[in-house]
């Protein structure tokens, strides 16, 4: 491959990618996801958006989140991961996130660029994991802070001191991240402090309960000229890699509507995230529009311009996340009867009608005790998820339209 592309394979590399990636059964906006995490990768910290204050980067925390056996978690985020690594000068992470991994991972990152005769260094990193518990320790306050303070790509030093090494300093260092995990793992995992804190308002949880299409075989899928578009894919990001450099500039009709879109968000909250919990993520979104209008424009042009259309579709790509966020973090907090109360509702959704005894049947382990299934069947009546009715001599649950996640 090598060398300088002076054009490109696709008019929109996130496009081409999809079209790509479209022969297996993870959902569009998965794919979607992964493959703005891959041209994130290739950018690197050599492009900005420059707000005087602060700069924008275009870096993700971007988190796959799905049921066990749903979908392909690992292998979809891989799909976009391989193409990366083909990509020269593209510097990976370690797999479990520790601070003397971090530097020396950092050390072999570093590297000088030229713009407008000045030289710049960067530290740049993207670490890729299968499982999200691997590489992250939500319970390590230490290496929340430093995702944080990572994240935000501020200009500059970062130095830390450690009793075995002395003070560590990295040069502009910068983080993009893809993991995956599911809900149980966050349940598990994830305290209070983390959700209403800074690490999780920072990251996009990309959350699916289903397969988009069932392929059993996906090699009778695949054209055969597969392999060739994997590596025309390869050279464009090779191609926003070596091209790409320097501060981005919004549009006079992007500054209008970004302005307009700016009020009204801080007017009218989305209903789904009317929670506390999502206070940082509501003061940070503006952050992951700019980011990802960033991206956009990088995936189809050359110029450092960035339109009012770029911030549209980022906009719409973001919020689309935000119908699920709840659906994330809905389990942590919870008591182990909640969360047994509302596989009992769902197993009735699921049915639509289903036999008393045979619903006690499916909630006995849970619930030995007669009397407590009784206390978790009359809630869920109560609260208008099921109703019981008789049919001739047999007592039925049904479930109503509406429900958990309904």
């Amino acid at each position: 491959m090598g060398g300088l592309h002076l054009s490109r394979h696709y008019p929109d590399f996130i496009q081409a990618y999809m079209e790509y990636a479209s022969y297996s059964e993870a959902p569009r906006r998965m794919h979607f996801w992964v493959a703005v995490s891959t041209v994130a990768g290739a950018l690197r910290r050599r492009v900005w958006l420059d707000m005087n204050y602060f700069k924008w980067a275009a870096n993700f925390y971007i988190v796959i989140v799905a049921p066990p056996g749903i979908v392909s978690k690992s292998t979809t985020v891989a799909v976009g991961m391989d193409l990366l690594r083909r990509v020269p000068g593209i510097n990976f992470g370690p797999q479990v996130v520790t601070w003397p991994a971090l530097v020396t991972a950092f050390a072999g990152a570093n590297e000088c660029f030229e713009l407008e005769g000045e030289w710049h260094t960067q530290c740049a990193l993207t670490l890729e994991s299968s499982e999200f518990g691997n590489l992250v320790n939500p319970q390590d306050r230490e290496m929340i802070d430093l995702l944080v303070t990572l994240w935000d790509s501020r200009q500059g030093g970062f130095k830390k001191s450690t009793k075995g090494s002395g003070t560590d300093l990295v040069e502009n260092p910068w983080i993009n991240m893809i993991a995956c995990t599911t809900p149980a793992w966050i349940a598990g995992n994830f305290p209070e402090y983390v959700i209403g804190g800074g690490f999780t308002s920072r990251c996009l949880f990309v959350y699916t309960e289903e397969k988009e299409k069932y392929i059993a075989y996906p090699n009778l899928h695949v054209p055969k000229d597969m392999k060739e578009t994997q590596d025309k894919l390869v050279q464009d990001l090779e191609h926003i890699s070596i091209n790409l450099l320097g501060n981005y500039a919004l549009t006079s009709a992007a500054v209008e509507w970004g302005t307009a879109w700016y009020e009204y968000h801080y007017k009218n909250r989305p209903e789904a995230l009317d929670d506390e919990r999502f206070g940082g993520y509501i003061a940070r979104k503006q952050t992951h529009i700019h980011k990802l209008a960033l991206v956009l424009a990088a995936s189809q042009r050359d110029d450092l311009i960035i339109t009012h259309e770029d911030l549209f579709l980022a906009n719409q790509m973001v919020s689309d996340l935000e119908k699920d966020m709840p659906k994330v973090f809905s389990k942590i907090g919870r008591t182990e009867e909640s969360v047994q109360a509302e596989r009992f509702v769902k197993f009735v959704q699921s049915r639509g009608v289903v036999p008393y005894d045979e619903a006690y049947r499916h909630c006995h382990l849970a619930f030995p005790n007669m009397r407590d299934f009784e206390g978790i069947l009359k809630g869920a009546l109560s609260a208008g998820y099921i109703r019981m009715t008789a049919s001739g001599t047999t007592m039925v649950l049904e479930a109503l339209k509406f429900g958990p996640d309904k």
